[in-house]
């Protein structure tokens, strides 16, 4: 995929940003499809090679339908944490589509989500990340989105603004996209990360 370069973000407020959550969710052409295998994890792809791939967009819809609670409950913290992500973004110089899509794809907005392999809250960062950007509580909405939004300017920086290094290195690392030629890494969570968050990045740049 050619780079994709940056472009300054536009202030959105939270009510307006969670509306236009409830289009994306809803959205047919979120081409991003998900299955979960028989240790549970989960696998994202835009390009599914057999029947237990399901659409991601109508797997949200159909969760949103039958969880209302839950629902809601992700459109008030994506209303909460707009302006907290628009700031971060305009201080850093990164696309507030693109912090959107990483805190999509790697938290759901849920900014107490610890993954298997410790990384922590919205942006989900790993404690040494954490350290190397000052963040000292990354359960702390304001500091993990502040941080993770500065690592991410660093990747874009240390790939010449291309958008699918930047994400693959958020996901893997940037020494294992170095390692393997400045490419995306052949490992199989990377593989399926990138083409989701960038879906993701599309998709919400049309609503920002």
């Amino acid at each position: 995929m050619a780079p994709v370069d940056t472009i300054a973000s536009r202030p959105l407020t939270g009510a307006v940003f969670a509306m236009g959550l409830a289009l994306l969710v809803t959205s047919a052409h979120a081409d991003v499809y998900v299955y979960a295998d028989e240790h549970g994890v989960e696998h994202f792809t835009n390009t599914p090679d057999h029947a237990h791939y399901q659409r991601l967009s109508s797997l949200m819809e159909a969760y949103g339908k039958g969880n209302r609670a839950g629902a809601e409950a992700l459109k008030g913290n994506v209303a909460a944490f707009a302006p907290q992500i628009e700031k971060a973004a305009d201080e850093a110089g990164v696309e507030a589509a693109l912090v959107h899509a990483v805190i999509t794809a790697e938290s759901g907005y849920n900014p107490q989500a610890v993954s298997r392999v410790g990384a922590q809250g919205l942006m989900q960062l790993m404690p040494a990340t954490a350290r190397r950007y000052a963040v000292k509580d990354a359960f702390d909405p304001r500091q993990n989105i502040r941080g993770g939004t500065r690592y991410l300017r660093d990747l874009l920086d240390m790939f010449d603004n291309n958008v699918e290094l930047a994400v693959a290195a958020y996901n893997a690392g940037e020494n294992a996209v170095i390692r393997h030629g400045r490419r995306i890494p052949p490992y199989r969570e990377t593989q399926a990360y990138v083409p989701k968050v960038l879906a993701l990045y599309r998709k919400y740049r049309t609503l920002l």
